[in-house]
């Protein structure tokens, strides 16, 4: 199991509204929502080029 980076953040409590909302309209905490929307954003900028499937492949071995 891959270990995560612990860090702290502090958000405008109006945007953490707007994220608790939307994270439960996906199912999803709130956390799961916000490292969601990074990782798209990463991949969306050309940032980050490994694709979701190859870091699930990578956690089952």
């Amino acid at each position: 199991m891959s270990q995560k980076k612990r860090f702290l953040l502090r958000l405008d409590p109006k945007l953490y509204d707007v994220l608790e909302k939307w994270s439960a309209d996906e199912l999803r905490s709130v956390n799961a929502q916000i490292e969601y929307l990074l990782a798209e954003a990463a991949r969306k900028s050309g940032r980050w080029k490994e694709t979701r499937r190859q870091s699930e492949k990578e956690e089952e071995e």
